[in-house]
């Protein structure tokens, strides 16, 4: 008897696709997540540094892998005497509500709730249309298209 008959085989396709939906949600919440570290970085006054691992070529022609930092920038920022917060979802904003892309509150500590507020939303679900919508890629037209496309 050999050693490979005593085991059982079966013909299995393993599936790895995830669903576009959830992933999206999921990088989302991550990233408000993240934008609460920043927040509360912003509170004492500070930048939100988070460190990353980036290939280099030394003086001795080597490639080695270095610990750098990088900067969060925050989506939220001082004007008109508040603050506004803005969802994002990647380099586009989310026009949450459907029309309108921030929501003003009037000092940086209120951020926060507002912050828990889409941090809920998007782990509820209900964000999943305008991220759908933002992460469609847009068809990029020549400078002369957009004038055609405008006359037609």
């Amino acid at each position: 008897m050999t050693h490979l008959a005593k085991l059982t085989f079966k013909t299995v396709d393993r599936s790895t696709k995830r669903d576009p939906i959830i992933a999206r949600r999921d990088k989302l919440v991550a990233g408000l997540k993240e934008q609460k570290l920043v927040h509360a970085a912003a509170l004492n006054k500070q930048d939100h540094r988070v460190e990353r691992h980036k290939w280099m070529t030394n003086d001795m022609g080597e490639r080695v892998m270095v610990k750098t930092h990088r900067r969060v920038r925050p989506w939220f920022f001082a004007q008109d005497s508040g603050w506004y917060v803005q969802c994002r979802y990647g380099a586009r904003v989310i026009a949450a509500d459907g029309t309108n892309n921030a929501v003003f509150v009037k000092s940086l500590d209120e951020v926060s709730a507002v912050l828990d507020a889409f941090l809920n939303a998007a782990a509820a679900g209900e964000l999943d249309a305008a991220i759908t919508r933002v992460a469609e890629r847009q068809p990029r037209l020549k400078p002369g298209a957009a004038k055609a496309a405008a006359n037609a």
